[in-house]
């Protein structure tokens, strides 16, 4: 049986949700989740500035009626 890492099962969940947008302020605790996230094509990555940025994510989410998430 293959492994998968913690954050390849982060990224194949937002795939299967159907997630579009993931709206994120890499850090260190989230690092592996963006290297599986850049190898991937099935969602694009919106970087915010700062961490306040995030709510962006919350604008797009009402303003589409779609899914968006948060890293």
């Amino acid at each position: 049986m293959q492994q998968i890492t913690g954050a390849e099962i982060v990224v194949r969940c937002l795939q299967d949700e159907g997630v579009e947008y993931v709206f994120g302020y890499p850090g260190g605790a989230v690092l592996n989740i963006y290297d599986e996230i850049f190898k991937q094509d099935k969602f694009k990555h919106v970087l915010v500035r700062h961490e306040q940025g995030l709510r962006t994510r919350r604008r797009y989410s009402r303003s589409s009626n779609k899914t968006a998430s948060a890293s």
